[in-house]
């Protein structure tokens, strides 16, 4: 057999080699362009409708749904300055970073204490951190509504050391970030603790034969060690708690709103859909540009490693 037809032979043999991870893999691709491209490109385009007479949207290109979140128009046909939903954004954005930073700084030192114990005892309390999960959202707010309710036990604990009576823990930004924080945090404990449970134990002995105390310690080796468990755990609290709607709608009683609230208010009883998909799509690009900026702290990190 001749170079040529042997070469010919093996075309097609390295072409079906080729090609063969592509069809493995195309039914991730559809599942990702149906379930995940497809809803994404409606949204975007919903955004730029125009709002329909009774509700709902008619197809057409529209700025109104973004223009709508920081101008209003007036009784003459003027635009005026509202931040009433810039203020909605402000919100999400402090909310959601005071509960990323909270669940950091309670979830290093849990997670650091559960990967010294013994083995069956490290199994048990990783159990109880993923405890929660085994019950629904809702119940584990209304637990909360429970505990700062104005029969509930944390008011009447500081009524009996002299707090005035009628003073309410309901309806305000702490309470949404008391029931955050207590719904998110597993989702930092756990890649925290699976960063630490892989620490070599000697770095950390050689730090302290060096003179470096538990402050240095954690600070030069435990988190630069663990920081992709800590960035892994950032973002599984920070993405959802950016877009949470349960804890503001119950916790917050509708009156301290954030994103997620409101964009469900706006595709329900507000009947804006534009609006709705716009406000949306503002989420979106402020969860990106933080994923982003991760993405480049740790591509940064390695390199400099």
């Amino acid at each position: 057999m001749s170079e040529a037809t042997a070469h010919h032979a093996d075309t097609p043999r390295r072409r079906r080699q080729i090609n063969l991870p592509y069809v493995g893999l195309a039914p991730a691709w559809l599942l990702m362009i149906f379930a995940l491209i497809i809803p994404i490109l409606i949204i975007i385009a919903v955004s730029f409708a125009v709002r329909g007479a009774y509700g709902g949207f008619d197809w057409g290109f529209d700025l109104s749904g973004y223009r709508q979140i920081l101008f209003n128009e007036g009784w003459t046909g003027e635009m005026e300055f509202t931040p009433q939903y810039l203020i909605i954004i402000l919100r999400t954005i402090l909310l959601a970073t005071v509960t990323t930073v909270l669940c950091l700084i309670l979830a290093v030192p849990v997670a650091y204490w559960i990967a010294g114990q013994p083995g069956h005892r490290k199994s048990v309390l990783v159990f109880l951190v993923t405890l929660p999960f085994w019950m629904s959202m809702i119940l584990r707010v209304y637990a909360w509504m429970i505990i700062l309710g104005k029969d509930g036990p944390l008011l009447r604990f500081f009524e009996f050391f002299g707090a005035p009576s009628g003073m309410t823990l309901m309806y305000n930004d702490g309470a949404t970030l008391a029931a955050m924080v207590y719904t998110y945090i597993p989702l930092m404990v756990l890649p925290v603790f699976a960063s630490i449970e892989k620490l070599d134990g000697t770095l950390i002995e050689a730090a302290h034969d060096l003179y470096g105390n538990r402050w240095t310690t954690l600070r030069r080796v435990i988190l630069p060690l663990t920081a992709p468990g800590i960035a892994s755990g950032v973002i599984l609290v920070f993405v959802p708690a950016f877009g949470a709607v349960l804890e503001p709608t119950l916790m917050g009683g509708g009156k301290q709103m954030m994103m997620g609230s409101l964009i469900q208010l706006q595709f329900g009883g507000g009947r804006n859909w534009p609006f709705g998909a716009a406000i949306a799509m503002i989420l979106m690009m402020l969860v990106m540009l933080v994923l982003i900026g991760l993405a480049l702290r740790s591509a940064r990190n390695e390199g400099e490693s």
